[in-house]
């Protein structure tokens, strides 16, 4: 891998990583479109690092206060029903089904996951979940003319079920094209959280099983064509252009439609499935030489 090459990688995973378009894909189909090498499930996890690093800047406030509680809760009784602990033990809870399958599925992962038309597919099916949900979403904001304004739930009524189920969510991301931050989001949509609350706690979610998976990912970097001075330096590039992200991101869900992204995700599977059908793409572009 050359040093454009990550440098290009890099910049295009800190602007999709907190995006519900999926960074994997993107990754994947950014090497594919530019006939280079697949970087492979190693390089994406580990410069999820970069991006899971401005989540603890961004948020740091919020982590230094669950962790505090969390820590607490282990040894006094009374803090348990602190709020705070309490999202310390469901991001825990939360962590396990993509922790279980992820190590399960680690082959499919690194192979047959990567396939374009999986991803085409993803994109597309994925993007439709979340029009629905934030179609549902935008009902109960906003009422209509036989309904009333809806009160969604905040992370106050997140419980050890909801956590669960934000968790198989987050899974699903194992396959690129879900991505990990729209299936989250569209779990707490569904649910009837509102959209900076599931957005919140999407992110928080994130954090175990990014970390985690990028620290397993370590011990394959080197191998084949992609090495540690360009893998570090896309890390940094996706770190700087992450925060940015990030900011702009928490911002726009509290007032915006995630519509864009919907169309966005639907065009993008159908422009890949049109250049495999047509033969201008192979849907295991790069995979031989990654």
């Amino acid at each position: 891998m050359s040093w454009f090459e990550s440098f290009v990688l890099g910049l295009v995973q800190g602007l999709t990583e907190f995006l519900p378009i999926s960074s994997s894909a993107h990754l994947r189909l950014t090497a594919a479109f530019a006939g280079w090498h697949d970087p492979g499930a190693a390089f994406t996890a580990i410069t999820q690092i970069g991006t899971e690093a401005a989540v603890l800047i961004y948020f740091r406030q919020d982590i230094a206060r669950i962790l505090s509680a969390w820590f607490r809760s282990l040894t006094d009784r009374s803090m348990r029903s602190d709020h705070d602990a309490q999202m310390g033990w469901l991001v825990i809870v939360g962590s396990i089904p993509i922790g279980v399958l992820g190590l399960t599925l680690k082959d499919q992962i690194e192979g047959p996951f990567r396939d374009l038309r999986l991803i085409a597919t993803t994109l597309i099916v994925m993007g439709i979940v979340l029009g629905i949900a934030d179609r549902l979403a935008a009902r109960d904001e906003t009422g209509g003319r036989h309904r009333v304004v809806k009160e969604r739930k905040t992370l106050k009524d997140l419980g050890v079920r909801d956590g669960l189920i934000y968790g198989f969510c987050q899974a699903m991301a194992l396959i690129p094209g879900v991505s990990r931050s729209g299936a989250t989001i569209s779990g707490g949509l569904l649910m009837g959280y509102t959209r900076e609350s599931a957005a919140r706690y999407s992110f928080l979610l994130a954090i175990p099983a990014v970390l985690a998976s990028g620290a397993y990912e370590l011990k394959d970097v080197g191998e084949g064509h992609v090495s540690w001075g360009p893998t570090i330096f896309a890390t940094l590039v996706a770190f700087v252009v992450g925060y940015a992200v990030i900011a702009w991101f928490m911002k726009f869900i509290t007032t915006k439609s995630f519509m864009p992204f919907v169309i966005y995700r639907i065009l993008l599977g159908i422009l890949i499935f049109a250049l495999v059908w047509s033969g201008a793409l192979s849907p295991h572009a790069g995979e031989s030489a990654g």
